[in-house]
């Protein structure tokens, strides 16, 4: 395990793939000490190859296990001489489907990664990020933390809590001079798209994706750096992802009603 050696320091979940891998490579090229974290010891691995010699640590763990994120955290503040300028809560999974058709074990992997591993890791990570100076939090919410998306009524309302999680955290948290924001991608290019069982990993889905914007994952990396060095609570990814809040902040009727027509055209 290498050192930070007085570099500034992110901790990572979800780093074995998508916007977590696409996020260490992005601050790993400038300069930062990165801590990658995943349940996916093979994603893990994948990661750890493309990064810069001695510019991370790394540990698999899963988000849900409050011990697992207690120990994590104690190895990433051995490396880090005690200090975390960035928690990145990003570990996610989604499931794809209409809402009766979602078994309810599944609903429940859902909510306990999506919104009580980011509990979990605020918990376990607060007392690093208290003694760093500047520290911040970013979690990764949605799009669909921010309008309603149907056939992921589950993952929407996770992605909906994480925001407002987030946002009266930032409030609280201001007194420890932490900021706390919400990273919302809209449809990104990353594994969580492929929606299918894998071995070793939290389970993946993909919906119909035809006609849908997809955004290169390196973009979420670049607005995760925004988001670090911002002053915005919420920051978006990708032009849909500013049109949809837009229509959800100032036209809401009209678009309920794009949503239901669709729900209403769909064959599935």
């Amino acid at each position: 395990m290498s050192e930070s050696r007085g570099r500034k320091t992110i901790f990572i979940t979800g780093a074995g793939s998508g916007i977590g891998r696409a996020t260490a490579l992005h601050f790993a090229q400038r300069g930062w000490y990165c801590g990658l974290y995943d349940v996916n010891a093979a994603g893990l691995a994948e990661t750890a190859a493309h990064m810069p010699v001695d510019s991370f640590c790394t540990g698999t763990f899963d988000v849900r296990d409050r011990h697992g994120w207690s120990n994590a955290v104690s190895q990433f503040g051995d490396a880090t001489g005690g200090r975390m300028h960035v928690l990145f809560n990003n570990a996610g999974i989604g499931k794809h489907g209409w809402y009766e058709d979602i078994d309810q074990d599944s609903a429940d992997l859902v909510v306990d990664v999506n919104l009580k591993g980011v509990m979990n890791g605020v918990y376990a990570a607060l007392p690093l990020l208290e003694t760093t100076p500047g520290a911040r939090i970013i979690n990764t919410s949605s799009t669909a933390g921010l309008i309603g998306a149907p056939k992921l009524a589950v993952y929407t309302a996770t992605k909906f809590a994480v925001r407002g999680l987030s946002e009266a955290l930032d409030v609280e948290f201001s007194r420890k001079n932490i900021r706390v924001i919400a990273l919302c991608p809209w449809f990104v290019d990353t594994p969580i798209l492929d929606m299918v069982e894998t071995q070793g990993s939290n389970s993946r889905e993909r919906p119909a994706m035809k006609g849908i914007e997809i955004y290169p994952v390196e973009m979420a990396a670049a607005r995760t750096w925004d988001a670090v060095h911002g002053d915005d609570v919420i920051v978006k990814v990708g032009k849909a992802a500013e049109r949809a809040h837009f229509m959800s902040r100032f036209l809401p009727k009209f678009l309920a009603k794009q949503m239901r027509k669709s729900v209403l055209i769909d064959p599935n």
